[in-house]
């Protein structure tokens, strides 16, 4: 069986950067480490006044397609994973397939193109998608691109409003790929949840505490229905857990339960039990606070032993380097993490090839999905073409007069024009509107 997988990726962060230590946290009378040590966050991305989701997909399923040397032909899918969608018919794939158009020879006319909906798992979804279709043999020898494009905004002083973000990340699905292949076996948890929605709105509607329960609950469900059809994942079997990001402190907590239930019933738990005992069984609880109290308990040791925060190191943290820069991009979060992860790789001069990832996808409303990739051979200079770093020095600093001016410029509620803040280089931008309301693009040389 010809194995599917993620051939190339590309990244694609807005044009600002919001310095949450140095400008949010002075303007809001917080202390600073509350955004870089209880979310985990240096800065967010913003898009610019001629930016948005389909200028930020455009531009990473761009620099994609040349340097892969890819044409129109090559594409029989495009599928874009957005809660950021401006249209409620019009997918956005369409409005990326025209910007594309206008600078490759050839067209989409035969590719089959859509748009996907579920919070931040979508980008996933649209994953599982393009897989689907090549495994079925409905690609006729073509690949498939899958682009995730989000605008995260929160309303001004809403509690999610630090954790904010903007960017795309356009991955390219084949066969034989150069990046990672997928594993068939894949666990879900899913259940009718409301922590977040965006009914008919553009600013969410959160209940943070809720929000964290939810997606704590959703990713155990989705290992245990994982590991039922794949068989037990253990410790040693796992190089990188890319999870959804939505801000890093969230993964801690996931990474958390992971490990804990992971080690459950094994050698692990045993070396530690002389340390922190043993993992509390309900069973052996007459109610169910009691048993809440002493796995509250053993969690916070666990967190200390030098085992575990040896294992997060490792595993985990390398996922969220980029995150702690840009915030949260929604159906793009989980995609960054990988990124993340396989860049440090490649800084360290690790050999990652053969090795696995477990990859934890979430959307509120609510899914989990859990699925693991094995690296393949060409994923080093897969990476090593990418230029992350220069996007993010690159970025315009904002001062919190230019944050406030931008995100009212992208609230659909305001009507406000304001003068660029950087020039467009190589890239497409928003041009205006046409004669149905519709956006128009333009790329600039």
């Amino acid at each position: 069986m010809t194995a599917v997988g993620i051939d190339a990726v590309e990244i694609w962060t807005g044009n600002l950067k919001l310095d949450l230590p140095g400008v949010f946290a002075p303007e809001k009378g917080e202390d600073p480490e509350k955004y870089t040590k209880g979310l985990g966050l240096n800065a967010s991305s913003f898009p610019d006044s001629y930016e948005d989701i389909v200028t930020m997909g455009a531009n990473a399923a761009h620099r994609l397609m040349e340097r892969k040397g890819l044409e129109p032909d090559d594409i029989g899918r495009i599928d874009v994973a957005t809660e950021s969608a401006f249209d409620n018919s019009k997918p956005v794939s369409t409005y990326i397939a025209g910007c594309l158009e206008s600078v490759f020879e050839g067209d989409f006319h035969h590719a089959n193109k859509g748009e996907r909906k579920f919070a931040c798992i979508a980008g996933t979804q649209s994953l599982d998608d393009a897989y689907n279709w090549i495994r079925a043999g409905r690609n006729r020898g073509r690949g498939a691109l899958v682009i995730a494009t989000d605008t995260a905004l929160y309303a001004r002083d809403d509690p999610g409003e630090a954790t904010q973000g903007a960017g795309a990340i356009a991955l390219y699905i084949t066969e034989d790929p150069d990046l990672v292949t997928l594993s068939t076996e894949q666990g879900y948890g899913s259940a009718d949840e409301t922590d977040f929605l965006k009914p008919n709105q553009q600013f969410p509607s959160v209940d943070g505490k809720r929000s964290v329960q939810v997606y704590l609950a959703r990713m155990r469900e989705a290992l245990v229905d994982y590991q039922s059809v794949a068989g037990e994942l253990h410790l040693d079997d796992v190089r990188f857990v890319p999870f959804h990001t939505p801000f890093p402190g969230m993964v801690r907590k996931a990474a958390m339960l992971a490990y804990r239930h992971i080690i459950r019933d094994t050698a692990v738990e045993d070396e530690l039990a002389d340390e922190i005992g043993r993992q509390p069984r309900q069973e052996a609880f007459e109610t169910d606070d009691e048993f809440r109290d002493a796995l509250r308990e053993y969690m916070d040791g666990l967190k200390e032993t030098d085992r575990y925060q040896e294992w997060y190191a490792e595993t985990i943290d390398p996922t969220l380097t980029i995150a702690r820069e840009v915030g949260n991009w929604y159906t793009g979060s989980v995609h960054v993490a990988r990124i993340s992860a396989l860049k440090y790789a490649v800084e360290q001069g690790e050999d990652l090839a053969g090795q696995t990832l477990a990859v934890g996808s979430y959307g509120s409303g609510a899914q989990a999905e859990i699925h693991t990739e094995i690296v393949q051979d060409g994923w080093a200079a897969e990476i090593e073409a990418l230029n992350v770093d220069e996007q993010l020095a690159d970025r315009y600093e904002l001062t919190w007069d230019d944050y406030e001016e931008i995100h009212d410029a992208h609230n659909h509620d305001m009507d406000v024009d304001i003068e660029p803040m950087t020039a467009p280089d190589g890239e497409f931008v928003f041009g205006g509107w046409g004669r149905m309301g519709e956006r128009e693009y333009e790329y600039v040389e």
